[in-house]
């Protein structure tokens, strides 16, 4: 539903948020173990993914972190990324950036102990499996 100024309504909610952000971070798990299978040698294949999971580890902290507070500075004006154009003053790209940053850090949350399981699976893989590689 739009209202007369075209922001779309019901506002966005950090449950709802936090939620889909878990939900593509669920995906990217596997598609990460699937990417995993594309690198042919074992020691490449743990250093990826662990190197994913450290880097997605330092995005779901800095992620959550400054997208809480730039919900928390909105004071409740959290707009969709499709509400950009409704977007107007210096601080307007906050209202947009809050649910993104939450989302991707929650991806990440969901996502780095998924890629240290896989890497530790890998690592602990028999020799000559198609698990371990080459």
């Amino acid at each position: 539903m739009r209202t007369d100024d075209a922001i779309i309504r019901p506002l966005l909610r950090i449950r709802d948020v936090t939620a889909h952000g878990a939900l593509y971070g669920l995906t990217a798990v596997p598609l990460l173990g699937v990417a995993s299978l594309l690198v042919g040698d074992h020691d490449d294949r743990r250093t990826l993914l662990g190197v994913v999971g450290l880097v997605a580890a330092f995005i779901a902290v800095v992620g959550i972190l400054v997208g809480l507070f730039f919900w928390w500075t909105c004071g409740g004006d959290i707009r969709r990324c499709r509400d950009w154009h409704t977007v107007t003053g210096q601080a307007g790209p906050i209202t947009v950036a809050a649910p993104v940053l939450l989302r991707i850090g929650v991806l990440a949350l969901v996502l780095f102990p998924g890629a240290f399981g896989l890497h530790h699976l890998v690592d602990g893989a028999e020799y000559g499996s198609w698990l371990y590689g080459n």
